[in-house]
């Protein structure tokens, strides 16, 4: 199979009897916006979004040449008819850019002579958010809509020779329908952050148990011993004028680590910008009036989504209370419920956030790459129970908030 979009006819002619006719979209423009987020609830992530997606992909972040190839799939009524369901869709030459690890999948199916790639992804780009990714129109429609899209999935990954299709941090009832499909489940953890109904940062401080609070204590006196201050901008207030600043806070995290992948580009943040100002929030940290480092975040629906981090100058402590004091007290004061900082680092565990379960699906054609990927998961699952349980027994926050008696932070 060569990295061209696979084709859905036989998807489309399997539909015939259910009255839904299925097919893929070469990129989200050729989707139009009104139809793809007439799709979309409240509740959902803004990442989802058809004008997340465009910004992506016409960007050229999330393109062919990066390997990502759009081929969105559609379930219409009939042909050219009402958009019931979508699912954001990419043919991809690589496994980076997912944050659902399966390059070791990769390394054993090319050691037994079996071509992985290219392999289809149902997932956003460079977004390690667990979310809807089968958006369908009508709630009583949704069950039913769910088991054909995951039997959709399944027959294009066979019908066209591929050998895996993935679905990643999908829902809990999306993780349901693919299982009967025939999908392999995957789970994993990120650690978040849940407002337990405070009305201050000095309520989270004395929420937190009597070490964790002194640490915090600590860190933020000694941000403000250097000479730092910390603003939010939201809205109106972050600028296209922010554009350069934003870009480089990004850059200067990818140039500093040696794994560090540049997915974005500069073409990518003007358009958010643009595009997303409600939803955006800039968390900046200025040293004698100038910005010395910053995230890049969005909130929407009561959740707060870190993301885009960088500093230019190495200050003990910045780190810690950019990306999370700063958003925290942001949290507190909107009245937000959550807070998802992203994957990875166990730092965030020892500052009040706990792990919360994600899942993934993933279908494999090749029954001997199958069953192994299937002892795998066996074996990672009960890892990841355990140590969701273990991080709950280790939480930072006390099991019962107690009245403030924290001092200032």
């Amino acid at each position: 199979m060569s990295s061209r979009a696979p084709r859905a006819e036989s998807a489309r002619a399997g539909s015939a009897r259910h009255a839904i006719s299925v097919d893929l979209a070469d990129g989200i423009q050729a989707v139009p916006r009104e139809q793809w987020d007439a799709l979309l609830t409240d509740e959902d992530s803004p990442f989802i979004a058809w004008n997340w997606l465009d910004a992506l992909e016409s960007s050229a972040s999330a393109a062919p040449n990066s390997g990502w190839t759009p081929c969105h799939l559609l379930a219409r009524s009939r042909p050219g008819g009402e958009l019931l369901a979508a699912c954001p869709l990419y043919l991809k030459s690589h496994s980076f850019g997912e944050f659902v690890f399966d390059h070791a999948w990769a390394e054993a199916a090319q050691r037994a002579g079996i071509c992985y790639f290219p392999k289809l992804l149902a997932a956003v780009p460079f977004t390690p958010h667990t979310g809807r990714r089968f958006l369908t129109r009508s709630g009583e429609m949704r069950p039913a809509l769910l088991e054909y899209l995951a039997g959709a999935l399944a027959s294009l990954c066979t019908d066209n020779r591929l050998s895996s299709v993935h679905v990643n941090f999908c829902t809990e009832d999306e993780t349901r329908a693919l299982e009967r499909a025939g999908f392999l489940v995957r789970t994993g953890y990120q650690y978040h952050w849940q407002n337990r109904g405070f009305a201050g940062f000095d309520d989270y401080l004395a929420a937190l148990k009597s070490r964790r609070r002194s640490a915090v204590r600590h860190e933020r006196a000694a941000l403000r011993a250097q000479g730092v201050t910390i603003r939010v901008l939201s809205g109106e207030e972050i600028s296209p004028t922010l554009v350069p600043l934003t870009y480089r806070l990004y850059l200067s995290t990818i140039q500093k680590l040696y794994w560090g992948r540049q997915y974005l580009n500069r073409a990518f943040f003007e358009r958010i910008i643009t595009a997303y100002r409600p939803y955006l929030r800039l968390v900046l940290a200025f040293r004698d009036e100038r910005p010395i480092a910053g995230t890049l975040n969005l909130e929407k629906a009561g959740v707060f989504y870190g993301r885009y981090w960088g500093c230019f100058e190495e200050l003990k402590f910045l780190h810690f209370n950019v990306c999370y004091y700063a958003a925290i007290e942001h949290c507190i004061a909107r009245g937000l419920r959550r807070f998802e900082p992203g994957a990875g680092g166990e730092y965030k565990w020892l500052r009040g956030f706990d792990p919360a379960l994600t899942r993934s699906a993933h279908f494999i054609a090749h029954e001997g790459l199958r069953a192994g990927v299937a002892r795998f998961l066996e074996a990672e699952r009960r890892e990841v129970e355990d140590w969701i349980a273990t991080g709950q027994e280790r939480s930072q926050i006390k099991s019962e908030p107690q009245p403030s008696d924290a001092e200032p932070g």
